[in-house]
């Protein structure tokens, strides 16, 4: 089972033109880019956003372990 081929995508094509027209199309294809581009933009924050949390979780770990040693030292009698 393949993907769209050539004859599919000119099949879309003309189907778009019959419903919206020449005059309408270039505006809905401005429209869908606009909406992909918003779309990539929010998944790339949230995917940097995932990481920011991930670094400062491992940094707060780090921590930890080295407060921890620093209470188990015991000064000399």
């Amino acid at each position: 089972m393949g993907g769209i081929g050539a004859t599919g995508i000119i099949f879309l094509v003309l189907i778009a033109l019959l419903l919206f027209g020449p005059n309408k199309l270039p505006e809905l294809g401005r429209a869908f880019g606009k909406t992909l581009r918003e779309f990539k933009s929010g998944a790339r924050d949230i995917m940097d956003d995932n990481d920011r949390r991930d670094s400062d979780k491992n940094r707060t770990e780090v921590n930890r372990s080295e407060h921890n040693e620093k209470e188990n030292k015991r000064l000399p009698d």
